[in-house]
Order: structure tokens, then sequence, then C-alpha cells
């Protein structure tokens, strides 16, 4: 029995290539965010602003608080997101700069396979005079 409804279109959603590359983009982003992290709160903190949280006498960023404000928390997000971000910018840069560089082949490739048009038609043209020729000469 064929279903129809609510749940079979909910199914074909579900079943549709687009829905299971967006699952796997966001269990990959998770973990992309996760290194982020990691990589902000285990070098980048100690290595760019050790001296800094060394004066405001903090152990991390995420101990930063003013009144009860953890504003460390909100610093520690915004360098994960300015990595996160230049780490994307980079990763669409070169792949960018890769798709050009196949483009460009593809097109090398292209010119090199493919006759030139005017010469292809100028063939056509002394073909045909010569048949011409030939046929007024039988005449």
């Amino acid at each position: 029995m064929a279903r129809s409804g609510f749940l079979a279109d909910f199914q074909k959603f579900l079943m549709q290539g687009n829905v299971i590359d967006l699952a796997v983009a966001v269990i990959i982003g998770g973990a992309f965010g996760k290194i982020v992290e990691s990589f902000v709160a285990d070098i980048v903190t100690p290595l760019i602003l050790s001296p800094a949280l060394k004066a405001a006498q903090v152990d991390s960023l995420q101990s930063l608080s003013y009144n009860g404000i953890k504003y460390g928390v909100f610093l520690a997000a915004i360098i994960n997101f300015l990595v996160i971000a230049f780490s994307i910018f980079v990763m669409i840069r070169a792949f960018e700069k890769a798709k050009k560089r196949f483009v460009r082949q593809e097109a090398i490739e292209e010119a090199v396979a493919a006759p030139d048009p005017v010469l292809v038609s100028q063939e056509r043209l002394t073909g045909a005079i010569e048949r011409l020729t030939t046929s007024l000469d039988r005449r």
C-alpha cells in the first residue's frame, strides 16, 4: 500500500540528497567548532593573551568577569568566531583558486582539442570551390 499525505512527504523530504548533505555538514561543522575552540583555548589564548590575562590576574579567558558579567566567555566566543571565519575564508579562497586553475586547464584542453572555426570554414569553402571547379570542368 502506497503512503500518501504528510508522512510520505516527510519521508521523501528526508531522503533527498540535500538533507543528508546538510546533516553531514552540520556534524562536520560541530567537530570543526570543537577543534577551533581547543585551538583558541589551548594555543591562541596562552600565546597571545597571556600578558593581558596576567595583568588582569586571571588564569583563563573564561574567568574574566565584572560584577557577574562573564565578558571573558564573550571574548572567547568572538575569538572563536574570528578563527572559524578566517579558516573558512582560507578554505574558500584555496577552493576558488583550484577551481580557476581547473577551468583554465579545461579551456587550454578545449583550445588544443577544438579546431579553429575560421580554419574549418576556410577548408569547407576550399572544398566547395574545388567541387564546383570539378563539376564545371566536366561540362
